[in-house]
């Protein structure tokens, strides 16, 4: 599925995707000295927002829960690149523990989990499934729609000391988790010995920031933008931070607003520089949080002063119950793709430094400017292992092949941004 655009692409994107095909080699090059000086995180998936000018990332999620979106045809590349991801980590790895959200009736969340299980094994560990939730005391199995059912099992601390991680009669080498942390750290998580926890305790929003995501993903741009000469804002979004906001209280709101006027001015001066018709807007949305909640489209500082309590309520609170209090103000990309009429943005998947694949997030009732991350939205698989090599021959914006391509260039580069924000944020690496 491809698709259309209902921009022509044009302007400085053509021109991006002209430079970015005629600078392969040199890119792939690049990305490969890259990997040399920094881990990816082990797994990864990043939106992008493709407005036919414009094409950048605005999240990226480091616990990513839709693989059963994918393509089925994509599975031998997600089982290559697991497979190199573990030979990294622990060559001999037998037993994998992994970790899934506490909620165990999101039946979709759940085909996910299967979906990631099965990747697992065939990249030949013994997975099996440990649960933080506090309703399964004992192993349960879970049915699901397509027939199959996941055993889930309540987490342990094994041996006389209990400082490893595990089931009851399961000692795993290592633990992956696919359970954001918003709820917090649970205390049986830390301080496990001589395991590979993946990622790391600072990957979840505890403590993690969209804020220094994007200020090393805007570090990343400028370096790859210098490889092939273009002007950084083609791929990624202008963006600021307010922290101590209380929407409910009323608090910092004269802080958000100046922030959202300046994202707005430095937008609307790039939208004249390359005689853009469109009208700027920005996204105010937590700097810590995920699954859509927390949201706001903003195309004037005035609107801010008018929330009403619905709006604030939806501000005030993302999943877990976590409190919001810092924001990110990032300029809004437009996105001009459309699947049978509806509005859609790519979303990018990888395991260590690989695309593996992706899928088209689409929703009826948004519109180009709008949150796609809302109940109603629907999936649509891509198949990268098949799309993903550039047409050198084809004309620039005429070739699927290529578009896709552009895709995960830049996806890895928000992956790469990843990679140096959790070394950043790392405490044992401030420790040493």
């Amino acid at each position: 599925m491809v698709p259309h655009l209902i921009t022509a692409l044009s302007g400085p994107l053509l021109e991006l995707e002209s430079k970015v095909l005629e600078a392969t080699p040199t890119i792939e090059r690049w990305f490969r000295l890259e990997w040399q000086e920094h881990t990816p995180p082990f797994y990864c998936s990043v939106d992008l927002r493709n407005s036919g000018f414009k094409l950048a990332p605005v999240d990226t999620n480091l616990f990513p829960g839709g693989f059963n979106n994918l393509s089925p045809q994509m599975l031998p590349l997600a089982v290559q690149a697991a497979m190199a991801a573990i030979e990294k980590i622990c060559p001999e790895a037998k037993n994998l523990l992994l970790i899934p959200e506490r909620h165990t009736r999101n039946t979709f969340y759940l085909q996910n989990i299967a979906r990631l299980s099965s990747i697992l094994r065939q990249a030949g560990l013994n997975v099996r499934l440990g649960t933080l939730s506090d309703e399964i005391k004992k192993p349960t199995w879970i049915e699901l729609p397509d027939g199959n059912r996941l055993l889930m099992e309540p987490l342990a601390r094994l041996g006389l000391k209990k400082q490893r991680l595990g089931l009851k009669d399961f000692d795993p080498c290592s633990i992956l988790l696919n359970n954001d942390l918003s709820a917090g750290i649970p205390p049986i998580l830390e301080n496990v010995y001589e395991q590979y926890l993946l990622p790391g305790l600072h990957a979840g929003w505890q403590t993690r920031r969209k804020s220094n995501h994007f200020a090393a993903y805007e570090e990343v741009a400028k370096k790859f933008s210098k490889v092939v000469d273009i002007d950084p804002w083609m791929i990624s979004p202008f963006f600021t931070s307010c922290k101590n906001v209380n929407f409910h209280e009323r608090k910092g709101e004269d802080e958000l607003q100046a922030a959202v006027e300046q994202i707005l001015k430095k937008t609307a001066k790039k939208y004249r520089e390359y005689g853009i018709k469109e009208k700027p807007y920005v996204v105010v949305k937590a700097d810590a949080g995920t699954y859509g909640m927390g949201v706001m489209v903003v195309h004037d500082p005035a609107e801010l002063k008018d929330l009403n309590r619905k709006d604030r309520n939806k501000m005030s609170v993302v999943k877990e119950g976590l409190e919001v209090s810092d924001v990110l103000v990032q300029e809004g990309v437009y996105t001009f793709e459309k699947v049978n009429e509806a509005v859609a943005e790519p979303v990018v998947y990888m395991i260590d430094r690989y695309v593996i694949g992706g899928f088209y997030r689409v929703h009826t009732d948004r519109g180009p400017d709008e949150n796609l991350n809302a109940p109603g939205m629907h999936f649509v698989p891509l198949a990268f292992e098949q799309n993903s090599m550039p047409d050198l021959q084809a004309k620039p914006g005429s070739a699927a092949p290529n578009r896709f391509y552009l895709y995960g260039v830049v996806a890895r580069l928000a992956l790469l941004a990843a990679s140096l924000e959790l070394e950043r944020t790392d405490p044992d690496a401030e420790a040493a």
